[in-house]
């Protein structure tokens, strides 16, 4: 049996990786923009403390760029599901695409986080650095792990 790879070679094979590529990429921009801005309430923007300023985005782009990033992140979640129905994506490398999109999941609402404008300090920051990086850095490398083994094991997973 070939081991489970995707094959980036042929049209079917770079449809799915793309598909995969676009779903990872879109799912943190889609829980930035659903978390929206966590400033404190009732105080404006220039006697709040941040740990990190928030990009200076105007309304309307933020709002396109969300949309636009769930519309790709459901496009490809959809393709994907599709193909692995069809057995054209190997469900084994749901695996490699899983923890990634969790790991997308803390970090777009890990930088809402980072980003509140608080008075004081903002101890949410320093604990989602403190506990969400070391998550996501593990999901990384996890997935990372699992996907050179998927392509390159000579035996069937």
């Amino acid at each position: 049996m070939p081991t489970p790879s995707i094959p980036a070679r042929s049209p079917r094979g770079a449809s799915i990786a793309a598909a995969a590529a676009g779903l990872v990429a879109a799912v943190p921009v889609v829980a930035w923009w659903l978390t929206g801005q966590q400033d404190v309430d009732g105080i404006p923007p220039a006697e709040l403390d941040y740990a990190v300023r928030p990009l200076s985005l105007g309304p309307g782009l933020e709002r396109a760029l969300g949309v636009i990033s769930l519309l790709v992140a459901l496009g490809s979640l959809a393709f994907l599901l599709h193909a692995s129905r069809r057995e054209r994506f190997d469900p084994r490398w749901w695996q490699v695409v899983l923890p990634l999109l969790i790991g997308g999941l803390l970090l777009g609402v890990g930088w809402r986080i980072v980003t509140a404008g608080v008075i004081g300090a903002n101890i949410g920051a320093s604990l989602t650095i403190f506990l969400a990086g070391p998550v996501i850095a593990a999901l990384v490398a996890g997935a990372l792990i699992r996907g050179l083994w998927l392509r390159f094991a000579r035996e069937p997973v």
